[in-house]
């Protein structure tokens, strides 16, 4: 883990917090108490609770900082040019369905720019984080991403909609008829932050999805860039912020990757 971080220290014990009350929650899914935020997308009385300990133990390290979360929005903070985004918890609906597959992701943005990241998977107990300039990590290991070159022999991690009419009208029906036509494999594990921290990691060879949020994604592109890969918005990364279609992979496969999605996407733009 990186270790010479302060602010990597504050998100590492919040997100420690958050996840000591998550695995109860876990251990005892039928338990809670769940409410239907929208189509495949629920929100339960846990998400709430550790988003609450995120927040509280954030804002006493640093009582100046805004924050985007995921559940309570925008916060404004003193400090105009610095705010925490925040998951609390992404892979909500693996989480309902007791699959052992998510994760909280702590970003920090300073001048609209990602500088400190952390995702942490509880079940697994692996702790992804990275401080611009100072590499990428998984607890004390530093990680790269991988050296594959040729897409066929790439792992490609991708969303899939469920009941997201939008993403189909931009094209993810091609999309994932294209993609599968070259690579050797497709993964959709249903965490963001999880796909993109496993880019980082060379778990993956690259990465796409369109309609994520800046939560899902923020901690995740600094991890990829400090383990030396690309990460970029389909439709520009000017905005990247913007909604659509978030690309990531190691530099070659990134391109290449790009270059396929940019053939059957509405708006697409190849580098």
């Amino acid at each position: 883990m990186t270790r010479h971080s302060a602010a990597i220290a504050v998100m590492v014990r919040a997100a420690r917090a958050a996840a000591r009350h998550l695995v109860r929650d876990f251990n005892e899914v039928e338990h809670l108490q769940v409410s239907v935020k929208g189509p495949g997308d629920f929100v339960s009385a846990a998400d709430r609770r550790a988003e609450g300990i995120i927040h509280a133990e954030l804002e006493r390290a640093r009582p100046d900082y805004g924050f985007l979360m995921e559940e309570t929005g925008v916060v404004e903070g003193r400090s105009p040019h610095n705010r925490w985004i925040v998951d609390p918890l992404d892979g909500t609906t693996n989480f309902l369905h007791a699959t052992p597959h998510w994760a909280i992701s702590i970003a920090l943005e300073q001048h609209g720019d990602i500088t400190a990241a952390v995702i942490y998977d509880p079940i697994k107990d692996e702790l992804f984080s990275a401080v611009k300039g100072g590499g990428a990590f998984v607890n004390d290991r530093r990680i790269r991403v991988s050296k594959r070159s040729e897409l066929d022999r790439a792992l490609i991690g991708c969303g899939l909609p469920v009941q997201d009419w939008e993403a189909r009208r931009k094209g993810f029906p091609s999309q994932l008829e294209k993609v599968a036509d070259h690579v050797s494999g497709l993964r959709r594990y249903g965490a963001c932050s999880l796909d993109l921290a496993y880019v980082a990691a060379g778990r993956l060879d690259g990465y796409w999805e369109y309609g994520v949020k800046p939560w899902d994604y923020a901690a995740g592109l600094l991890l990829v860039r400090e383990a030396a890969g690309r990460m970029g918005r389909l439709e520009g990364d000017e905005e990247m912020w913007e909604r659509g279609t978030i690309v990531a992979g190691n530099p070659e496969i990134y391109g290449k990757l790009r270059g396929l999605l940019a053939e059957v996407t509405p708006g697409g733009k190849v580098e």
